[in-house]
């Protein structure tokens, strides 16, 4: 069985109809993982991506010291702390502790002494100032050769963090395509990094969707190859046609252009993938007067 809120999540992931939402629950026994690719196979999900839309607030920031980087996301309740000076004051006296001390895991980056108290410590004291509850998610900590560079870029003030390393050509170059990662969301550097199951997932969904559009069976092996190169177009850094590119190349050829390789791509957006908080403010402040 499913709930009223199944309906809704799987709603807001697809952008499906209720009532389609509550026939594709039906036939996967409430299973909105399921029900998100009987959808789809079904043509009617309109954008499955919807399902690592933005869901929280807070920051998402890099800071870089020679051949050292961390990428980080702490995350608030509101955009209006997220936005706070005091708010960001404070998440960059933790990147900047991370980066400093080469924590590894985050029981590490909160045990850390900022100003003779723990960074843990820290956000409980600013939660408790700002009103909001604040919270350490992840971060993730990077390093380089001599003869490689990092490129990174901060959008929307911090909504999305990317960190790019090359090998060869230089600092712009790697910002280039750190600014690429940042707008076109790859998540794959290349091809080879894409896991075996979710391929064969992508395939099994194109496959139902050619059978629904009554492509002849023995034909659609043959279709898929185009499908999965167009696949691979979408969610691999390298794959991507470049957005500065005037004559339609890839971020890979791109890259070969200009005696560089890839190396690594890191980017985080905030709220990716967790439950975004749904706030009525007209019946919040009207409670507020009636209380």
């Amino acid at each position: 069985m499913f709930s009223a809120s199944d309906v809704k999540s799987l709603r807001e992931k697809t952008g499906a109809g209720m009532l389609d939402c509550k026939k594709a629950l039906d036939e996967c026994e409430g299973s909105i993982e399921k029900a998100i690719d009987w959808l789809r196979e079904k043509g009617i999900a309109k954008a499955a991506k919807k399902s690592d839309r933005i869901a929280a607030e807070g920051l998402s920031q890099i800071y870089i010291n020679g051949n050292k980087a961390v990428v980080l996301e702490i995350n608030c309740e509101t955009d209006f702390v997220a936005k706070n000076e005091e708010f960001k004051s404070v998440v960059d006296k933790i990147g900047e502790a991370i980066l400093k001390n080469n924590a590894t895991s985050n029981e590490e980056a909160l045990n850390i002494k900022v100003d003779n108290e723990t960074v843990e410590d820290l956000i409980v004291g600013l939660s408790s100032k700002l009103g909001e509850k604040i919270s350490f998610r992840r971060f993730t900590a990077a390093t380089i050769k001599d003869g490689e560079y990092f490129g990174s870029y901060i959008h929307m003030g911090g909504r999305i963090a990317s960190l790019i390393a090359i090998e060869g050509g230089n600092s712009d170059v790697a910002r280039e395509v750190a600014m690429h990662a940042a707008a076109m969301r790859p998540l794959y550097v290349n091809s080879s990094e894409v896991p075996e199951t979710v391929l064969e997932r992508e395939k099994d969904i194109m496959r139902q969707e050619l059978l629904n559009e009554g492509k002849p069976a023995d034909k659609i092996d043959n279709i898929l190859v185009g499908k999965v190169r167009k696949y691979y177009e979408e969610v691999c850094l390298e794959n991507q046609i470049f957005v500065k590119a005037e004559n339609k190349e890839t971020v890979g050829k791109y890259l070969e252009n200009n005696g560089a390789k890839l190396l690594f791509m890191i980017r985080f957006e905030v709220g990716e993938g967790m439950e975004k908080r749904q706030d009525n403010f007209a019946e919040e402040v009207m409670n507020q007067i009636n209380g």
